[in-house]
């Protein structure tokens, strides 16, 4: 039996349409949250991910329409598991590109979900993309505050602001102290000074809690005119 007629447009109707720009418009979402956090796949890595992975998977569906008959079955979902395994390939490159470090796994992990966003989107699951789409975003934000508030309790967080003498190499010798003593420092601001032959700085700090510890490290260091610690109000 030969397969029946179908129209040359079937499958590609304003339905179809409105599930790859759903995809498309999602996958931008997510690709833009990565490309303000600076991140390596970014605003058009991920769009182009989620509007493939729609794309393939309505090709999936509507494609073979033409060839259907009684003796010619297919499963739709067959491009749906293609596209898992295609994306977590990609979603390993960019782990393993980082010079050997163990990096990017979010990064990665978010190019699987974006692709997953787009199948269902494709699939015209919309309701449940919006869903995914929107617990990206509390993930991203709402984890990331959560896990900064759980590293500061669980490891001590200091900012101090140091006040050297210029021109002498100083720095270096504070940054080398502060490491000696069991702490990480997470950011650096240089500060202006009234006086030409002093250099401050402010220091974010996370570690050990034994700040009596740090503080005699580094006011033991000849150039150093004074350390004075930065309370949370002083810091807003």
């Amino acid at each position: 039996m030969t397969p029946a007629l179908v129209s040359p447009f079937a499958g590609q109707g304003w339905v179809q349409i409105g599930e790859v720009l759903l995809a498309f418009a999602l996958a931008s979402s997510i690709g833009l949250e990565r490309q303000m956090r600076a991140k390596s796949a970014g605003l058009r890595t991920q769009a182009i991910v989620g509007t493939a992975a729609a794309l393939m998977l309505l090709v999936s569906k509507y494609g073979f329409s033409d060839v259907l008959g009684d003796h010619v079955v297919l499963d739709p979902s067959r491009v749906a598991a293609q596209i898992v395994s295609g994306v977590g390939f990609l979603g390993a490159g960019l782990i393993l590109t980082r010079r050997g470090a163990v990096r990017g796994l979010t990064t990665a992990a978010a190019v699987w979900e974006t692709a997953a966003v787009g199948m269902a989107a494709g699939a015209g699951l919309w309701l449940l993309a919006l869903v995914v789409t929107a617990l990206h975003f509390v993930i991203v934000f709402g984890y990331t505050a959560v896990l900064h508030r759980l590293d500061r309790r669980s490891h001590g967080a200091v900012s101090l602001e140091i006040a050297y003498d210029a021109h002498r190499g100083v720095l270096p010798q504070i940054l080398t102290q502060i490491t000696s003593a069991g702490w990480s420092v997470t950011s650096l601001t240089q500060l202006e000074r009234p006086d030409p032959d002093l250099t401050a700085v402010r220091l974010e700090l996370t570690g050990s809690t034994d700040t009596g510890a740090l503080y005699g490290r580094i006011a033991d260091l000849e150039d150093v005119r004074g350390i004075t610690p930065v309370t949370g109000d002083e810091l807003e």
